[in-house]
């Protein structure tokens, strides 16, 4: 039986974020004890630069005011150019089209697997001319993009890999951390992200020359992009207990998509269980899901409107670059389809859902299904045969 969902529904136990649990409350109570937290230069800051160097393997960690920041910042420790080609997927973040551009530099778009945001490999070698200088590479939706591929191709034409792990900080691909497989990674803190400092972010390389080009580039008397010293410290305590909840997040994630059954919500993820493997661990900051093709964008639109009336934080997906800027700004391989499939059909489901118990977790499912059944099925409030 269907339960129409109203303002009135019940309130689900839904963590917030940032969670506040002991420790970030010591963290705060030692700064206000020390006077750490209003310093310009103080020990978090040198502290975590040691912590995301050792669980990532890399030689420098250079930290920054946000995750579009270490984009740029990577941009520039290439350095590239004014003409120079950058190629990224035609779905993806738009801060890093934008950084393309900031840089002076002109964006390639690729298409993505089908159903799927993940860059297409065949069109990533197709798009590679003499003028392509990097590739940026975003691991999207709780997806991972294959690494040793995109770094085979890369590598054998010349051209630098940016891998952006701003959405899956923890996770592991073919034994190695996201965002350590290309020449350089990047991190966000957004008041959002896995790990969070309301803003902030950080370049990962171990590539000498790539990490002073940064601290050059930054260093204007003083430091022009900062973290500071009180971000610096609540990330400390959220990285030792990420393993953990990525793992908790992984398992109601999969809970969650049995429980959707054949709803007609399908995952968008690449949803092997890898629980208990070493080698491959996903990470899941907003999971995707793709709905049914619909003439216009109402229904998916008044689907993620009634779900989070109900208290499911649920969201359309990213725009399609190629959908929401002019062609005179970027050059495109093909048609871009299956971009354009996810622009119109995907939807994000936020983690801290997943952070719920999993009896809260099935009732998402419920009501999930009830806001498809209500938009989507004959007989349902706007549904269509």
């Amino acid at each position: 039986m269907r339960v129409h969902i109203t303002e009135s529904s019940p309130i689900l136990n839904i963590p917030s974020w940032p969670i506040n649990d002991d420790g970030v409350r010591e963290v705060f109570a030692q700064m206000l004890e020390d006077g750490s937290w209003g310093r310009y230069h103080g020990p978090h800051c040198e502290t975590l630069v040691a912590a995301l160097r050792k669980y990532h393997g890399v030689d420098h960690a250079i930290l920054c005011s946000s995750g579009t920041c270490s984009v740029e910042l990577a941009l520039r420790a290439i350095p590239v150019t004014a003409g120079d080609e950058v190629i990224l997927a035609a779905y993806d973040f738009k801060a890093n089209f934008v950084n393309v551009l900031t840089t002076r530099c002109i964006p390639v778009l690729i298409d993505t697997v089908a159903d799927y945001p993940i860059p297409d490999l065949q069109q990533l070698a197709d798009a590679i001319t003499n003028r392509t200088r990097a590739v940026i590479v975003s691991h999207l939706h709780g997806n991972l993009a294959p690494m040793q591929e995109v770094c085979r191709i890369a590598a054998d034409r010349g051209v630098v890999v940016i891998e952006d792990a701003c959405q899956v900080p923890g996770a592991m691909l073919d034994g190695r951390r996201a965002g350590t497989w290309g020449n350089v990674g990047v991190l966000s803190f957004g008041g959002s992200k896995l790990l969070t400092s309301g803003r902030g972010g950080a370049v990962l390389t171990s590539d000498a020359q790539m990490a002073q080009r940064i601290r050059v580039y930054t260093q204007r008397g003083n430091e022009a992009y900062p973290l500071s010293e009180m971000q610096a410290a609540v990330l400390l305590p959220q990285l030792l207990q990420l393993d953990a909840r990525n793992a908790d997040r992984h398992q109601r994630l999969l809970e969650l998509v049995r429980a959707l059954g054949n709803s007609g919500i399908r995952p968008a993820m690449n949803l092997a269980d890898t629980a208990g493997a070493v080698s491959n661990q996903p990470a899941f900051y907003k999971s995707a899901f793709m709905l049914p093709q619909s003439d216009n964008d109402n229904q998916r639109k008044q689907f993620c409107e009634s779900a989070r009336i109900a208290g499911v934080p649920v969201d359309p997906g990213f725009s399609g670059l190629h959908r929401v800027h002019s062609r005179q700004r970027f050059r495109a391989v093909g048609d871009l389809p299956n971009a354009t499939q996810l622009h119109n059909r995907l939807i994000s489901l936020h983690h801290t859902a997943l952070l719920s118990s999993a009896e809260t977790v099935k009732q998402i499912a419920g009501i999930l299904q009830d806001c498809f059944e209500d938009r989507y099925t004959p007989g349902g409030v706007d549904g269509r045969v």
